[in-house]
């Protein structure tokens, strides 16, 4: 049998770790090695495994003193282990609330009732201006739904229902022994506490059949592309009327020929001739809201290559939608390919001039020339 590491190490704390920093640390573990983040991932659930059993030993004073002086043969007899994941769930599914995970990890320990449904995925894909406002979309999805010949009973109209032997009733039974037991959802009448004599032909006693819904999901202003927004209480319905499970949304945003987005700010690319960036002038450029203009003040004599910043032109921010990023026009001097004769003779006269009165940025790259080769 290979020898178990040590619980410290493996949830990586110190041996002086208190509570918190214990439970903190086996929470980030956990979220880490979940099964849904690791789908067939054995090596993956091993390790989730062996952060909760780091976890229920090391958070409890008793066995921790135990362990903390014997070492793990302290604890052979306390049966330590879980026999799969759902055991984990049970018993510490409750540190995970309102986390991502929260309705992943199923009922918690001691709750009586059915499970919540299974949690659902999908996907919306946005424009690149709609992610700057409040969107709200409709999604069509085929989900377990409430039968509608038993109401959700899973019984057929009229038949009884009679109490499950195995938990008496309660809905759970307790697993383990020793120093280390934890309760879990009855497998018999799966959390309900009862058990359906004649079960409904239409569900077949599941209580539910699948069944085309559409569900409204709001994406806030300012959404970036890969995030994820949670719809609770949307997922499929569980069996025997229990608690829904969540939708998960993924949210893809597409890319813009004019505008790239940087956080909350943004940037373009404005191309400009030399005479208007001598000169001065102003341009128009669209905003990221539809239908709405800029006007740019490009001041005389920019430079190519320089940003000119609109405050708070720019995405709003998810977490304060009334903060706004900034939107940065780069202004970028565009070379004619064809002149006309007059354009021609101008350019030339202008070339003269700049031969007699020499800028001052071409006057300094001269003389850096010229000082490389004075030697």
């Amino acid at each position: 049998m290979p020898q178990k590491s040590d619980y410290y190490d493996v949830l990586g704390v110190d041996h002086d770790a208190g509570k918190d920093e214990i439970k903190r640390a086996y929470r980030k573990l956990a979220l880490k090695y979940h099964p849904d983040r690791n789908p067939d991932n054995k090596q993956a659930e091993q390790k989730f495994k062996e952060t909760a059993e780091a976890y229920g030993v090391l958070s409890n004073e008793q066995q921790r003193a135990r362990y903390d002086r014997y070492g793990h043969t302290g604890l052979e007899s306390g049966g330590a282990g879980f026999s799969g994941v759902d055991d984990i769930f049970a018993a510490f599914g409750d540190i995970f609330g309102g986390s991502l995970f929260e309705g992943l990890f199923g009922r918690r320990a001691g709750q009586r009732g059915p499970a919540p449904g299974t949690s659902l995925r999908a996907r919306i894909v946005l424009g690149f201006l709609d992610a700057a406002v409040e969107q709200v979309k409709t999604l069509e999805l085929n989900r377990e739904e409430i039968c509608e010949a038993c109401r959700g009973s899973g019984a057929e109209g009229g038949t009884a229902f009679q109490t499950c032997g195995a938990c008496r009733g309660t809905g759970n039974v307790t697993q383990g022994g020793g120093f280390f037991t934890v309760q879990i959802r009855c497998p018999r009448c799966r959390g309900v506490g009862r058990l359906i004599e004649r079960r409904c032909p239409e569900c077949q006693g599941a209580g539910q059949t699948v069944k085309s819904s559409r569900v409204d999901v709001t994406l806030p202003p300012g959404i970036e592309d890969g995030m994820r927004v949670r719809v609770s209480g949307e997922g499929e319905q569980a069996e025997w009327n229990g608690p829904r499970g969540d939708l998960y949304v993924d949210v893809i945003v597409k890319s813009h020929d004019f505008f790239k987005r940087h956080g909350q700010d943004v940037t373009c690319e404005v191309p400009v001739s030399y005479s208007q960036v001598a000169l001065g002038a102003e341009l128009e450029i669209p905003s990221l809201e539809k239908g709405r203009w800029l006007t740019v003040e490009i001041p005389r004599g920019v430079q190519s290559g320089t940003p000119i910043k609109l405050a708070g032109e720019g995405f709003p921010d998810i977490e304060r939608p009334s903060r706004r990023g900034d939107l940065y026009v780069r202004i970028l001097v565009e070379t004619p390919r064809k002149l006309t004769g007059r354009q021609e003779e101008l350019l030339r006269e202008l070339a003269e001039l700049e031969e007699k009165n020499v800028s001052p940025q071409r006057k300094s790259f001269l003389k850096r020339v010229k000082n490389l080769f004075a030697d």
